[in-house]
């Protein structure tokens, strides 16, 4: 019920006098055009007009603005402009990995190398000693002295 009265009250010119005096005091210094819409086309512009702007005027500035920045039309299919977007997300991609290429890996190359030579060589410690490991012997060659001789 009270959706129905506020879009009514919504939809009714406003009265001249005071009243109309007050609310454009801001504006003054604008010349106004109207425009004729349906009336459920009105009220949806009403109800989206005050989640993006304080006004009228600059939610319709804001919507021009940004068709004429993406170069879109109300009439054109998204999937052309998808296909352009794709196109150039591939290009960057192309452009990193070339960078990644030419610029990056060499220079990883360049500084692993140096950080190689620049090890010290590794001593041993002090209290580390050369343990040889003794193998066990399983097996002996027995000489025969009488053979031998």
């Amino acid at each position: 019920m009270k959706a129905n009265a506020l879009q009514q009250n919504a939809l009714k010119p406003l009265k001249t006098g005071i009243y109309l005096q007050q609310k454009m005091t801001g504006y003054s210094k604008y010349s106004f055009s109207g425009i004729n819409v349906k009336k459920d086309v009105a009220i949806k512009f009403r109800k989206f007009s005050k989640q993006i702007s304080k006004s009228h005027t600059d939610a319709l500035e804001a919507m021009l603005h940004f068709f004429e920045r993406n170069d879109l039309s109300p009439d054109e299919d998204l999937g052309i402009n998808n296909n352009r977007t794709n196109k150039r997300i591939n290009a960057v991609i192309a452009i990193l990995k070339n960078i990644e290429k030419h610029q990056t890996k060499p220079t990883a190359a360049m500084l692993q190398s140096l950080f190689e030579q620049a090890e010290p060589p590794k001593k041993k410690l002090i209290l580390e000693k050369n343990v040889e490991e003794k193998k066990e012997v399983r097996f002996r060659e027995i000489k025969n002295p009488k053979i031998d001789e």
